[in-house]
């Protein structure tokens, strides 16, 4: 785990505490969680590239897809 400072406003840094003690966890796990969440809500809104090819690799299962649309295209 890497250590890391962060300024926070003082009502968040409040905020944070009373929420801290209230759920029986240390801030800084609060803080991890939110990171985490912000992280899966980033890849469920616009997935990298590299997750996209794997997801998606062999899904096209008719043939050559280069000749394929190839064909198609000599239809336009």
């Amino acid at each position: 785990m890497v250590r890391t400072v962060i300024s926070l406003e003082d009502d968040d840094k409040r905020w944070l505490d009373k929420r801290a003690e209230k759920e029986g966890v240390p801030m800084t796990e609060l803080i991890r969680r939110a990171v985490r969440l912000l992280r899966q809500q980033s890849r469920r809104e616009a997935p990298d590239l590299e997750d996209l090819l794997a997801r998606t690799a062999g899904v096209w299962k008719n043939g050559n897809g280069l000749e394929y649309q190839r064909t198609i295209r000599r239809e336009w």
